[in-house]
Order: structure tokens, then sequence, then C-alpha cells
């Protein structure tokens, strides 16, 4: 009697092949594994082709309660995969929609700073400590982040020697600091006319618990320092969103302390666009353009 195989086992089959074929660095990872740190914080890898290639953190924007995986995570990492830069989406911990909703976070302590910042610096740490593995440049590692993802962006470019790993008895071996930054259509100020209050929130929790030094701490156009990373900046006067002055803000102190950095800002556009041509002006979308370009000038 002949024996076929039976399509479940047909599929097993195609399943190991893929398994041993998909090398350990496309694999999205917990950063958060095997330390003192409970949460699960995931980071997937969208490697290039080429090796020794720039990598960069992605982090999505959603005011600091959710995230935009699918448009400003997963859809950037592809084009900057398909560009040969390797990508690393990080689904760094918010306060939730439950957060959003009901405002628990006045009895618990949920989600909140400093704990998108631990997220970024931990997955810096974890990408140059396994450049090796994933094919990439330790010393041309950068961040990229959209909305609320943009401050943190610009957060990573600031606090890099806070030391906030050391509550989990993480002493990292590499520098954490990220060697450019491009926050992209940014929440920038927790204090300015122009805030965006539901990030600030978001970030900080609820309102009368948060200190005026809580919020000047973290309006980032007030800590410019000379030694943060190059900066790509870019936002559209017409974003319904976050107000365009958030970047100015950021130019503006930037420029007076002559850090090396490109502003654009596009008349149209709008927010939330990320690398979707559908979803923005194409003026709007050239920014992808330029900034290939300009991270030409500064790759190692």
């Amino acid at each position: 009697m002949k024996l076929y195989p039976n399509k479940t086992s047909i599929l097993l089959v195609l399943l190991f092949i893929t398994h041993i074929l998909c090398p350990a660095r496309n694999s999205a990872v917990n950063i958060w594994e095997g330390t003192e740190c409970s949460a699960n914080v995931k980071l997937t890898p969208f490697p290039a082709k080429n090796e020794n290639a720039p990598a960069i953190i992605v982090c999505p924007g959603g005011s600091y309660f959710w995230l935009d995986r699918k448009t400003e995570g997963y859809g950037v990492a592809q084009w900057l995969q398909a560009n040969g830069i390797s990508a690393f989406v990080l689904e760094y911990r918010v306060g939730g929609v439950p957060a959003f909703i009901s405002h628990y976070r006045i009895l618990s302590r949920g989600n909140r700073y400093p704990d998108m910042l631990q997220d970024v610096q931990r997955s810096i740490q974890l990408v140059r400590e396994n450049a090796d593995v994933y094919g990439i440049n330790p010393d041309n590692v950068g961040v990229m982040g959209f909305s609320a993802g943009g401050h943190l962006t610009i957060m990573a470019g600031l606090f890099f020697d806070s030391h906030v790993l050391n509550i989990f008895g993480i002493e990292p071996a590499v520098s954490v600091k990220p060697d450019f930054i491009a926050p992209v259509y940014p929440v920038v100020s927790m204090v300015d006319k122009s805030t965006h209050k539901r990030s600030r929130r978001g970030l900080l929790g609820e309102g009368r618990q948060i200190s005026q030094q809580m919020k000047d701490s973290l309006s980032l156009e007030k800590h410019i320092r000379p030694d943060m990373p190059p900066c790509f900046l870019m936002n559209c006067i017409d974003d319904p969103i976050v107000h365009y002055r958030n970047s100015e803000l950021l130019d503006s102190a930037m420029t007076a302390q002559n850090i090396p950095h490109l502003y654009l800002q596009y008349k149209t556009g709008g927010h939330g666009f990320g690398a979707s041509p559908e979803k923005t002006s194409a003026e709007a979308d050239n920014w992808k353009n330029e900034f290939l370009e300009w991270l030409k000038t500064i790759l190692k």
C-alpha cells in the first residue's frame, strides 16, 4: 500500500525547511529576556541583504498610549531594508488603551517614563552587541521615530548617559548613544503652547500628580547638548495632530548650539504617514530621498 503525505505533514515539512533557512537574525526578540525586568518588549529585525549595513531602530508613534506598528513601524522598516539599511522595529512600552480610557494610572503606576527610554537604550545595546549576528556596522546605529516615537528618538540622542538601565543591574559594555537620530513630525515640548497634551499624559501619567519640574525635564528643546548626535528633522505645517511649532523649537535650539542637523519643513503632508506615499503629499513624501542622501553624508 502506498502512503501519500497529507496536507498537514507537507505543511510541517515546509515550516521546518523555512525555519532552517531563516537565520536567527530574522527573529523577533524580547529585549528584556534574561534580565531583572519583567516586561515583554518586542524588537523585530528587518536585516538588509548587504553586510556591514547601517542600522536604524524604528520607534512608531501613538501618543505614548498605543503604537502604529503597521505604517510607522513595519512599513518604514521595509522601506529602509529595501534601501540597504537594517531596521529594527521597537514596540516600546506605552500607557495602553485602558490607561487612556480609564485614567487608572492615578492609582497604579502602569507604563510611563522612563520605561520607554529604558527600552530604546536596551535596544541600542543589543543591536550593537550582536552586530556580527545582524550583519550591521556597530558604529552606524541610529534611531528614527514618528510623532511620540520622535520624542523618544530625541530622548535617545540627549539622555544616553542617564544610566536608566542600572535599575535592572545592566551595565552596557557598548555605548547606548545613537550615531544619528531622525525624529519625523515629532512631539518635542511638554510646556510650550504647542504641546501635544495626549502624548504628555501618555508619557508622564495623570495631570495633577505631574510636577512642573518633570514637564520641564522632558521638554526636549530645553536640553540640547553639544555632544548630541547629528539629527535629521522633518515635519509639515498642515500637521493636524502635532503642531509644527514643536519641530521649530527643536530646530532653533539645535541651531543655537551648532548641532549638525538638517531640518525639512513641508507646507503639506499632514501626520502619521511614515514611509507611505499614499498617506501624504508628493511634497512631503520626498523626505525619504532627502533622508537617504543626508545619511550618506554622516555614515562612518
